[in-house]
């Protein structure tokens, strides 16, 4: 065998093992490209390579698309939650009331017509006698006694009950408090009101004396009623007031207070603002100037 053939096999050999060392050197430099992308956050260029020459990798996210596509319209989402959209609970609603004539109907016991209360009585109403002191004084300077008969209003201890689930009660009457007090202490036994007024508690007005001011209990009118069988009573605050049917043992037949009023008391609980609806049923600003009284602002 010659010299020339045995070096042939040699070279295709050495030509072999370059080209062998080519291809790995270009799989090297492709997996070094591979790398870098990585490294730089484009996986989706790994995963299309790995899938354009048969492979998947698991643990590779799918390949997503660096423009969004031209029918989705992405929004940005906020940062955080959105807050409760939701209203604020209602605080409780204030109802005031009126003593005499709205929740009771008292007498002189030594003036009261034996045949009224006898009526009244038999007709269902509940009724008491208590002694009460009088702002008149006897010769000797002290202030006198006086026997009162008190009818209730049907009603009027339901209508409290039921009235102080949702509301704060408040007792404002232009009685003296040497009659009143000692009245209240007897219909409300539960202590439902949680404030009595008065009369020195009203005020005068260039059109009425006694008048109820709410502003001595709240500067916040969207949230208290006065119930009345007086309207004067609501005169620096027309839009506040609940007029009701005066209350006389000698017309027991009456349904005023579960019947109209706590209907009415619990329609209002739910609104923010009393006054549109007081306004829209009662309308007692037209009413004043109707009595003469052109603007409320003008009365005191």
């Amino acid at each position: 065998m010659s010299a020339a053939t045995e070096v042939a096999p040699v070279q295709q050999r050495g030509h072999a093992a370059a080209a062998a060392w080519r291809a790995v050197a270009g799989w090297l430099g492709l997996l070094f490209q591979i790398l870098l992308r990585i490294i730089r956050g484009t996986p989706s260029s790994w995963a299309q390579l790995l899938s354009f020459v048969g492979l998947r990798h698991p643990l590779l996210p799918v390949a997503v698309q660096t423009q969004p596509s031209p029918e989705v319209a992405f929004v940005q989402l906020p940062s955080e939650a959105p807050a409760d959209a939701s209203p604020p609970p209602l605080r409780r609603l204030t109802v005031v009331l009126d003593l005499d004539e709205t929740l009771v109907s008292a007498y002189e016991s030594s003036s009261l017509s034996v045949t009224v209360r006898t009526q009244a009585v038999e007709a269902g109403l509940h009724c008491f006698d208590m002694e009460c002191t009088s702002s008149e004084k006897d010769a000797e300077g002290r202030h006198r006694v006086n026997r009162v008969t008190v009818f209730e209003r049907p009603g009027l201890h339901e209508f409290l009950q039921r009235t102080s689930e949702f509301a704060d009660l408040v007792l404002f009457t232009a009685g003296l408090e040497g009659y009143a007090k000692p009245l209240v202490d007897r219909i409300d036994a539960h202590n439902r009101f949680i404030h009595r007024l008065y009369r020195p508690s009203t005020v005068t007005t260039e059109y009425r004396e006694h008048v109820k001011d709410l502003s001595c209990l709240s500067k916040d009118f969207r949230r208290i009623v006065l119930v009345d069988n007086n309207p004067y009573s609501f005169l620096l605050q027309p839009l506040n007031g609940i007029p009701c049917l005066t209350f006389l043992a000698g017309q027991p037949v009456d349904d005023q207070l579960m019947g109209t009023i706590f209907p009415l008391l619990k329609h209002l609980s739910l609104q923010e603002d009393v006054r549109p609806a007081l306004y829209e049923m009662f309308h007692m600003p037209e009413w004043f100037q109707r009595q003469g009284i052109p603007q409320v602002e003008q009365a005191v």
